[in-house]
């Protein structure tokens, strides 16, 4: 007998030490469920709350609190995997034991009886093989689980974790997906259907399979049905229905070159962004990203028919940005014509010559410097000798002609090449070098074929050195993020930069000449009825870039078209033929979408103005009308000959 309690007691300590060997295994898998910390998906938004795309890293998955989970959803659940679950500790020892007589019958494993708890344990940590090893670790597990947590944060777990097919994990993902629902907003029916997914997420899927997923759903109606948990009229109403099903992309990316942007944005402050959760609210709107692609399709058609048929178009491509003024919002970032053809981002990584559209930062800083917009410059031809390799540069109007004198306003309004040159000649090379670095302009030729624009530039970063012109001398930074907000709720606020680079009322000089490049200059097909239009035209040698950088008194336009191949555009084609059609498009939809916004500039502090032959011409201190015998000063003063 001694012999015997020694034998068991020995067996006893021995199968003690192999649970306690066990446990010291899977401890660390009891963490993973207890401390939960799932991958979740980063949802971004437009500035209206409306869904722009989910970004996720292999697993798709909405979470959702205990709280907002419906109780008709848990009552669906329970019904069908579990009844007992709010009785049992972790295991459901009758139901073993009724699955072991049949495992035994049949002389396999062939029913499970897996708690609520041990379905979450499986779908976390372990394996579905039905071996006895598993079967030992799993019912360890699920005593080590519910010692630790309640049976609603076992639920929030299993709700949030399980897989319910066709790239849905969590059931908050899976009804947005499958319905376009929130949670609180699903039928019984729809309740019934998600319920039942999990258990065979493939062969239930309602947008492949949809006659076995309602079949699977009625089977869960009925067991609530059974169970009197449901009435006989709700029974017969979901039975019956038939809800409707999408199917949709698990990205849900509405606008594919946004996002490539704010990923590239973020990442670097983020590197879980993809993962971590994240709610982001953009200064984007969806319609006006829309009405952006729709526009540049406008310019491209027109550039295409002129083409001809027999032309090859395949490198033709455009690019948009629509900036709010005073904040420096970007409305509408489009980086191409077809993001399915070519996910490079022209609005943001390429980098073209802005051409001609340069010019009002030179005529700015004139303005600045004392000169008037009537101030008269030369207009005339001269031939430019390389002292180090003995290259001639000799550029030309884009007419072919020069006028002599010209006017700033003038020489702005027809874009004209020559006046523009003898201006920087005029004011300094070195001097408007040293002042456009310090604004910030990177690339810059340190030569006279800096006045038009020969350097390379993003149209996003041009967008924000055009802010200057359109919010009255303060530049602003254009800004794609509004708000984060994190896993647990705390939210990150990304306020407006902005730098002074010049006075409002030197500002509103080069506004109204920018008004006359609309009204009567090389920007005329930009024009649009009822509100004021302001903006620049670019073309470069060769037409290989052509640009339309306009703006209202709300709103800024930047718009670029060109080959990806950098070869030259059909001839013919320049800012105002090709670029600014699209701006105009763009301009007069947004004017019927949002008829509040503001149709006349304001003439700040500080401008007066005068009646020049029945025309409104505007002056400052600092850029006062000329004196009478400017001209002749100006001659003595440039050592040019007329």
């Amino acid at each position: 007998m001694k012999y015997i309690v020694t034998i068991f007691t020995m067996i006893a300590f021995a199968g003690l030490m192999a649970l306690i060997f066990l446990y010291a295994q899977i401890r660390f898998d009891a963490y993973k469920i207890i401390d939960y910390t799932p991958k979740l998906t980063t949802q971004i938004y437009d500035r209206n709350g409306e869904l722009i795309a989910n970004l996720f890293d292999d697993e798709n998955r909405l979470y959702v609190d205990y709280k907002n989970i419906p109780p008709r959803l848990i009552e669906a659940l329970v019904a069908t995997e579990d009844t007992s679950f709010f009785e049992h500790s972790g295991i459901n020892l009758e139901a073993i034991f009724r699955a072991l007589v049949k495992d035994i019958h049949a002389m396999k494993m062939v029913e499970g009886a897996s708690t609520i708890t041990q379905q979450l344990i499986k779908n976390t940590v372990l394996s579905r093989q039905k071996t006895l090893t598993r079967k030992v670790n799993e019912a360890i597990l699920a005593y080590t689980v519910e010692s630790s947590l309640t049976k609603e944060q076992i639920l929030e777990r299993y709700f949030n974790h399980v897989y319910f097919g066709h790239g849905y994990y969590g059931v908050k993902t899976a009804a947005h997906g499958y319905f376009n629902k929130t949670l609180d907003a699903l039928t019984l029916k729809e309740i019934a259907i998600l319920v039942g997914l999990p258990k065979a997420p493939s062969s239930y899927d309602p947008t492949k399979h949809m006659d076995l997923s309602l079949s699977r759903a009625n089977q869960v109606v009925n067991r609530m049905y059974a169970l009197g948990w449901i009435s006989e009229a709700e029974y017969t109403k979901s039975t019956l229905e038939h809800p409707m099903v999408y199917d949709e992309t698990l990205t849900r990316n509405k606008a594919p070159y946004v996002v490539d942007e704010v990923i590239k944005s973020l990442s670097t402050e983020y590197d879980d962004i993809k993962k971590g959760g994240y709610q982001i609210y953009l200064t984007i709107d969806l319609k006006l990203q829309h009405l952006a692609h729709e526009s540049l399709k406008v310019g491209y058609n027109g550039m295409v028919s002129r083409m001809g048929k027999d032309a090859n178009a395949s490198d033709l491509n455009g690019a948009m940005v629509v900036m709010e003024n005073g904040t420096g919002n970007i409305l509408a970032l489009v980086g191409g014509l077809d993001y399915a053809k070519s996910s490079f981002n022209r609005a943001t990584q390429s980098k073209r010559q802005p051409g001609s559209s340069f010019k009002p930062f030179l005529y700015q800083k004139a303005l600045d410097w004392g000169y008037s917009p009537l101030s008269e410059i030369p207009d005339i031809s001269r031939t430019y000798v390389n002292s180090e390799t003995d290259e001639e540069w000799k550029p030309k109007n884009y007419e072919n002609d020069f006028e002599g004198l010209i006017t700033l306003k003038e020489a702005l309004v027809h874009s004209r090449n020559l006046a523009t040159i003898n201006l920087l000649s005029l004011l300094g090379l070195d001097s408007v070098y040293k002042e456009l670095k310090k604004d910030g302009f990177k690339n810059l030729s340190m030569d006279l074929s800096l006045a038009l624009g020969s350097f390379g530039i993003s149209p996003l970063e041009y967008s924000g050195f055009y802010s200057m012109f359109a919010n009255y001398g303060v530049r602003t930074e254009p800004m794609l993020v509004r708000k984060i907000v994190n896993r647990q709720g705390v939210e990150k606020i990304y306020e407006t930069k902005t730098q002074t680079m010049t006075s409002p009322k030197q500002s509103y000089l080069m506004i109204d000449m920018m008004k006359e490049v609309v009204k009567r200059g090389t920007g005329r097909n930009a024009q649009v009825p009822g509100i004021e239009i302001a903006g620049k035209t670019g073309t470069t040698n060769s037409s290989v870039d052509v640009w339309f950088c306009g703006f209202s008194p709300d709103i800024e336009v930047i718009t670029w078209f060109g080959n990806d191949n950098n070869s030259p555009l059909k001839k013919g084609e320049t800012g105002g033929r090709s670029a600014a059609p699209a701006f105009k498009y763009f301009m007069t939809k947004y004017v019927e979408l949002h008829p509040e916004t503001t149709r006349e500039f304001k003439i700040p502090e500080g401008v007066e103005s005068r009646k020049i032959d029945g025309t409104t011409e505007f002056f400052t201190d600092v850029s006062p009308f000329p004196k009478t015998n400017n001209v002749k000063q100006l001659k003595e003063d440039s050592g040019l000959m007329f």
